[in-house]
């Protein structure tokens, strides 16, 4: 508590203000409440004490809201008093109807185009598992399942459901598989583990922790992860900037999430960044939460930063014209001034247009557009990176996209807030920075779940379903085409309609990550000639599992431990596992299952576990 009523109006100066509500409950407010009370009022926020009672009434209610104030201040760079500044400015150049692009003319950046299995590629997937020991990854996982019709957390969903590894757990068995590859590499050199921070939100926090504690955190230690809430940010009522009272509860101030450019203030708050620089990290990679396939595009595009050095490497895939991803792109302005960045697909067409091409943005020579399409993962070098947070406290470009009623945008449908993306960290940077790209093919490295069955279902024809049905018919896909690269004949797939969305149907082939991680690994491991048929499905399980002459039709299952050596060879023939069609609609299938539109009965297999260290045969 304050010493006296009279000590806290002379610190707030209030007969500067109109603003008797308040006035008359300053003697429940401690000092810094004062001050908190004090900086809303000078910043045009005195209307959240409109309705405010007689002290007595609410008091419990009325310091929670300076709690919430409080929090509000000090979870964004610069306090609320930059935020509404920022909120201002924003509101103002969307209502003029602003272009952020003024000035700027659009070209297509350096970058590096990788196409699977050649020379080059394999190249860069052994420079980047040499240098993965060096790297850090950030998992932005602030979101719940709720669009996907799933009521989890989204990396609590199984990836695929032959073995139900959920999304968190591959990625965390992938690191586990890069750090033991890149420490063996390093001959002579002490173990490095690879830290993991994940983003969580007040809506995934507690379920994230409760994921990785009873699951021993997937076999990574518990002190390789760290975990980093994000908060919300405040709603705007208004073109004012005004903060927005919410509607059930006049105390408090209606919030709403800012987006995931939030991972860098937190990253440069909490420290962590210092801390892996001074245990030698050179790489930050950043990855979505729901990308089955993410892992099989990192050793490769993790290469080419290395070796091109690259201070910004945006990891890439070939984009069609007016698709909705964004395309990267260089701009320059008329003053010289140039960025390396992504273009959302809604700007990118006018701001084409306008600058160098009255068609907009159409599909080269190649079939797809020259701007290739950002996938949202990120690979920073960490020095640098350091270095410009130093300077922004990590604070991202904002933008503001309110739903104004009617043509005058004078009045909000609903309130708003501003926002910010991961990907746009280097609109800050200088044109000296190096920032690049690294393109890799669509069915190797981007396969997101996002959409519900019944959103899927509508997404126009050829174009992606980002569904769980297509996300996990896309492991399948890759395994199977990596498989036929290196020399397996692979049965060409079909196409089957589940949950309404059309797909191809490919062998069910699922590996650990620490069976191969990359394009030499399964090389290495695959021998003779091996075919698989089409109702096959095949789960690797181990380091050291050898395919040699294997024709399989059915089902094969080899789980063997490290020390485990295994030759898998002859004849499979089974009746295997069936794919079932469901209806997502059908409540009494687990939600997991239901988005799917399919499961799997699990009919006959051919099983070998291998729990003791030996050499072992697997024939049938």
């Amino acid at each position: 508590m304050a010493d006296s009523t009279s000590d806290q109006l002379a610190n707030l100066d209030i007969s500067e203000f109109d603003c008797p509500n308040l006035q008359r409950n300053l003697n429940i407010l401690s000092p810094d409440y004062v001050d908190l009370a004090k900086m809303l009022i000078q910043n045009g926020q005195s209307h959240v004490f409109d309705e405010w009672p007689e002290p007595g009434v609410d008091d419990d209610e009325k310091l929670a809201f300076f709690d919430q104030i409080a929090r509000l201040n000090s979870s964004y760079p610069g306090g609320l008093v930059q935020y509404i500044n920022n909120a201002k400015e924003l509101l103002a150049d969307s209502k003029a109807g602003k272009n952020a692009f003024d000035g700027f003319t659009p070209s297509v950046p350096t970058g590096e185009n990788l196409t699977f299995a050649d020379e080059n590629f394999i190249k860069y997937e052994e420079t980047g598992v040499k240098e993965a020991k060096n790297a850090a990854f950030v998992l932005v996982a602030g979101g719940l399942g709720e669009r996907l019709g799933y009521n989890g957390i989204k990396v609590a969903l199984p990836s695929e459901t032959s073995t139900g590894t959920c999304f968190l757990q591959l990625y965390i068995e992938s690191i586990l598989a890069l750090q033991e590859a890149s420490c063996r590499l390093a001959e002579g050199e002490p173990l490095k583990e690879i830290p993991l921070a994940i983003m969580t939100s007040d809506d995934t926090h507690a379920r994230t922790l409760a994921l990785l504690e009873s699951n021993a955190y997937f076999g990574m230690k518990s002190t390789q992860v760290s975990l980093v809430k994000q908060e919300k940010v405040a709603c705007l009522a208004d073109n004012d900037a005004r903060l927005a009272v919410d509607p059930q509860n006049k105390y408090r101030i209606q919030t709403k999430p800012h987006g995931h450019g939030d991972v860098h203030s937190l990253l440069y708050s909490s420290g962590l960044l210092n801390k892996w620089h001074d245990a030698g990290v050179k790489w930050v990679l950043f990855f979505q939460d729901t990308n089955g396939l993410l892992f099989k595009a990192i050793p490769a595009s993790l290469g080419v930063s290395a070796t091109k050095q690259y201070q910004v490497n945006s990891l890439a895939v070939p984009r069609k014209a007016k698709e909705a991803i964004g395309g990267i792109a260089k701009l320059t302005h008329a003053d010289g001034r140039t960025m390396v960045i992504n273009v959302e697909y809604n700007q990118l067409d006018p701001l084409l247009r306008a600058t160098i091409n009255s068609e907009g943005d159409v599909n080269c020579e190649t079939g797809f557009s020259p701007f290739p399409g950002n996938i949202n993962q990120l690979i920073l070098e960490l020095e640098s990176y350091i270095e410009e947070l130093k300077k922004t406290g990590g604070a991202i470009k904002e933008f503001v996209n309110p739903k104004y009623k009617d043509a005058t945008k004078t009045s909000f449908k609903s309130s708003t807030r501003l926002e910010c993306m991961m990907q746009d960290y280097p609109k800050t940077l200088p044109p000296t920075a190096r920032v690049g790209f690294t393109v890799m093919d669509i069915w190797l490295a981007y396969a997101p779940v996002k959409n519900n069955p019944e959103d899927a279902a509508k997404v126009p024809k050829g174009n992606p379903y980002h569904s769980a049905t297509s996300g996990e018919m896309a492991i399948y896909r890759a395994h199977s085409l990596i498989l036929k690269k290196a020399g397996v004949q692979i049965a060409d797939p079909v196409m089957h309609a589940y949950n309404g969305q059309e797909v191809e149907v490919w062998p069910r082939i699922v590996w650990k990550p620490k069976w191969a991680l990359t394009f030499s690994d399964v090389k290495r491991k695959i021998g003779g000639n091996c075919s698989v048929s089409l109702k096959s499905t095949m789960v690797l399980k181990g380091r050291n599992i050898f395919i040699e002459g294997l024709s399989l039709n059915g089902t094969l299952i080899v789980d063997a431990i490290d020390d485990a050596e295994v030759k898998v060879e002859g004849s499979v023939q089974n009746v295997g596992w069936t794919l079932e069609n469901v209806d997502y609609k059908d409540t009494r299938i687990p939600e997991e299952i239901r988005i799917r539109g399919f499961r799997i009965s699990k009919v006959d297999q051919l099983e070998g576990n291998f729990r003791e260290p030996g050499n072992y045969c697997l024939k049938p």
